[in-house]
């Protein structure tokens, strides 16, 4: 029987504006929450923007995407009648989202004290750049400027070209996925113990990992900081019709590569077997590629790679990406409620508690006179009404610790692998689940061998720094499931577990027999999620993807890259923002099980969650008939914007995104005669004239030291900042200020600083790692036998049988001492 949305019955308040505010809360809207969209007299700027620049009249298209069944009140709640009737509506909220920069809801008096004042089992959530506290918290910056601080802008461009910011403002997205699984922990744990909380997200935090692969980390355990943006071989690459896309990450892709190419002799060549290989081989290697390619349609070099399994993608943009096969046969792609454009679809889907209809994005105002007139709230424990200012009951558990972790008692069964699947247990763990993750000493986690050793050290495959960190905080068991032993220890750890997460392909679950059926079955009330890259169903169902294929797929890789050039790669956002999705997912699966006591089943479609990142493309040429392209740091939300050389050698990012900016811009700088350009000032002439601001504003940066460009700049309020090589990120006073990275003790590695959760807990403890990544297997004594009752016998025959241990099975024994 279908059951009522996860977050049925939850009432929010959200004050939030752009893409990450819009976005968290169009997430909790979709998984059944009421949101009430409160914006002052001037509305949320994404209201009046399109990137066609038309005529929207304050209902653009992207606004009505990310604010979707969303009830709209407008307030001015900088005057106190304003105010008062925010605060009346506060005491109905068990969440308020906010997007405001530090300080300035305190000072209007409706800042999270007000919140709490009201309402002690209420929850607010506080989205800005920088976070609270810090040198750099009251700091001008936008999402351009951040990601050159994070040192994701230094990871793409080519040898003598300037670096240029991944298209579509994957950082704000990246923020609104993170600030909704926050949310949706406080809930729980507000619900459960009656006792709120402030919740802090950094933007800053939460794109310098995810958005440069753990580069700080790369450069901690390799000792190399000094790296260049350069083009992976293979990438995108032309073909006879337009581009194609691969991702060649495993030895075994590079071997069905160099045959499918048609260059079988490359597989003898140790040199090109790594990426960097490969890549010092230049044109010998790269305009063969391009020569085979270019011969052939997309479709046919399509079908050929997918023969042999290489991950292989067409490239997505605004116009093509609805027409995909496995888009339309799924109907990933949906009209937006008023019908004038399609929006793809909620990226996951729960069979047990669906996700509500669309309902069309609000006007300015549209609810408030419906909304204030009806100020009253629901006891989520009893279903009955209550007065403003109401006394809510106790938590729903009398055990429950309002100082322990979100998701503290729960634990999580882990079958993913790579990075996606791993960043989902990874948050979950983090948040205080217990976490146990599967591998097997035949098939061992594949990013254990992204590891900054050689294969001549000892337990080379314990020094990945990417494995680290997407596994920091979990146990690791070892079963080999192709055997009945292996199999019926994991059937015995589902039922003692609370959720199941899994990455693996369609074809090996369904030949490992662990459906839906037979998993609840073990366990009535696992909420099991499943990362599937392409769907559980339709032509694309066991197509291999990795990050990169969803990059080139979506159109996300449309969108990054030089105007005179092939699309490239955003690098890697693809993993981590499937990994939050589905651990938003899981979490509020947990929240249906409370309220029901039963378990349910979620796919959490790994292309879907980069399609909702991406989906600006799509609603905009449905919407206006304009098709987005690539133009380096371009961008039409945003003018001027770039990323300038400056007399030091070093580069700066500049974005003018507001109209307070550019009267900032001009105020710094009136000796550039900026203003004669766009006389008007207005966002569309100023874009016009992009070309000619780049020729204006280059000259000035080359004539001056990076930080004396960035200290003018932003004395006048306009995001500015120095570009950051994307390993030296933890060198931020600001992160470091705010204890962002945390040193991690590993029993072979030593101690390096990891990025922690890009979110603040008012109650969270001092730190948020308490242990390392795993050693391979190293818990199997302790879950087994603990957890499950394996006596030590049977542990000793299971190793000896290879069912469990602790070494690959391709690893000889490690040397005696």
């Amino acid at each position: 029987m279908v059951g009522r949305p996860a977050l049925d019955g939850v009432r929010i308040v959200d004050l939030g504006w752009g893409i990450a505010g819009g976005y968290a809360t169009k997430l909790l809207a979709d998984a059944g929450a009421e949101v009430v969209k409160v914006e002052l007299p001037d509305g949320d700027p994404l209201r009046d923007y399109s990137a066609s620049y038309a005529a929207v009249n304050g209902y653009g298209p992207l606004f009505r995407f990310l604010n979707t069944t969303k009830q709209g009140v407008m307030l001015d709640y900088r005057t106190a009648a304003g105010r008062d009737r925010l605060l009346d509506l506060y005491a109905t909220a068990d969440l308020v989202m906010e997007r405001s920069e530090p300080g300035e809801l305190e000072a209007l008096g409706v800042g999270w004290e007000a919140l709490a004042e009201r309402r002690s089992d209420a929850t607010m959530v506080s989205v800005s750049n920088f976070g609270r506290g810090g040198p750099w918290s009251q700091r001008p910056a936008n999402e351009f400027t951040l990601m050159a601080i994070a040192g994701s802008t230094s990871t793409r461009g080519q040898p003598g070209r300037i670096p240029f910011n991944a298209g579509g403002r994957i950082g704000e997205w990246m923020g609104g996925v993170t600030a909704a699984v926050a949310a949706t922990a406080a809930l729980r744990r507000a619900r459960r113990t009656a006792v709120g909380d402030h919740v802090d997200l950094s933007l800053l935090e939460t794109i310098t990992p995810t958005c440069t692969n753990v580069q700080t980390l790369w450069g901690s355990f390799t000792g190399e900081y000094d790296t260049k943006a350069l083009l992976e071989v293979p990438s995108v690459e032309p073909t006879r019709d337009g581009y194609v896309g691969f991702c060649v990450f495993t030895g075994q892709q590079w071997q069905d590569f160099t045959v499918l190419v048609g260059h079988p002799e490359w597989a003898d060549d140790p040199q090109l077997a790594t990426m960097g290989g490969r890549i010092a081989a230049g044109e010998s290697i790269a305009g063969a590629i391009r020569e085979w390619t270019s011969a052939r349609t997309t479709e046919e070099v399509v079908r050929e790679a997918i023969l042999l399994r290489i991950p292989v993608a067409p490239i997505g943009n605004g116009a093509n990406l609805a027409e995909f096969d496995q888009f339309a046969q799924r109907g990933v792609y949906v009209p937006h409620p008023d019908g004038e454009f399609i929006q793809p679809r909620v990226p996951y889907r729960n069979r047990d508690h669906p996700s509500v209809a669309f309902r069309p994005a609000p006007r300015l105002g549209q609810h408030t006179d419906e909304v204030l007139e009806g100020l009253t709230s629901k006891d989520h424990s009893v279903g009955a009404t209550r007065p403003v200012g109401a006394t809510r009951p106790v938590g729903t558990d009398p055990t429950a610790s309002p100082d322990a972790l979100p998701l503290d008692g729960v634990r999580v069964v882990d079958m993913t692998a790579f990075w996606a699947g791993p960043y989902a247990t990874l948050v979950l763990a983090t948040l205080g689940a217990e976490v146990i993750h599967i591998e097997s000493v035949q098939r061992p986690d594949g990013m254990r061998f992204g590891s900054a050793r050689t294969p001549a050290d000892d337990q080379w495959w314990e020094f990945g720094p990417t494995f680290q960190h997407a596994n920091v905080g979990k146990r690791s068991v070892t079963l080999d499931l192709t055997r009945p032993e292996g199999m019926g220890l994991l059937h015995r750890l589902i039922g003692v577990s609370d959720a199941l997460v899994e990455n693996f392909s369609p074809r090996v679950i369904d030949q490992f027999g662990l459906d839906w059926d037979t998993v609840s079955a073990l366990n009535p009330r696992m909420v099991m999620v499943r990362m599937p890259a392409f769907g559980l169903d339709g032509p694309w169902r066991d197509r291999v993807g990795f990050a990169q294929t969803m990059e080139q797929i979506s159109g996300m890789c449309w969108l990054s890259g030089y105007p005179d050039t092939a699309p490239q790669l955003a690098r890697g956002p693809s993993d981590p923002l499937a990994g939050l999705h589905a651990a938003y997912a899981v979490i509020c699966g947990l929240h249906a099980r409370e309220r029901t006591g039963k378990g349910s089943f979620v796919e959490a479609t790994m292309v879907e969650t980069a399609l909702n990142a991406a989906a600006e493309q799509v609603v905009e040429y449905t919407a206006t008939g304009h098709l987005m392209q690539r133009e380096a740091n371009h961008h039409p939300n945003a003018c001027p914007q770039g990323v300038y050389p400056c007399a030091d050698g070093q580069h700066i990012a500049l974005s003018v995104e507001t109209d307070q900016h550019w009267h900032g811009l001009l105020a710094a700088v009136p000796e550039l005669g900026l203003d004669q350009v766009a006389a008007s000032g207005a966002l569309a002439d100023r874009y016009a004239a992009r070309h000619r601001f780049d020729e204006l504003i280059e000259p000035w940066c080359a004539g001056l030291p990076a930080a004396d460009v960035v200290e003018r700049l932003i004395s006048s309020g306009v995001p500015a900042a120095e570009m950051v090589m994307s390993r030296e990120g933890d060198r931020n006073p600001q992160v470091n200020a705010r204890g962002f990275y945390e040193a991690v003790e590993h029993p072979l590695a030593g101690s390096h600083r990891f990025p922690a959760m890009p979110v603040r807990f008012g109650r969270q403890p001092d730190h948020w790692f308490t242990r390392p990544a795993p050693l391979l297997g190293e818990h199997n004594a302790e879950v087994l036998g603990n957890l499950l009752g394996v006596d030590d016998d049977e542990l000793a025959r299971l190793e000896e049988a290879q069912i469990i241990g602790t070494r690959p099975a391709f690893a000889p024994q490690a040397p005696a001492v």
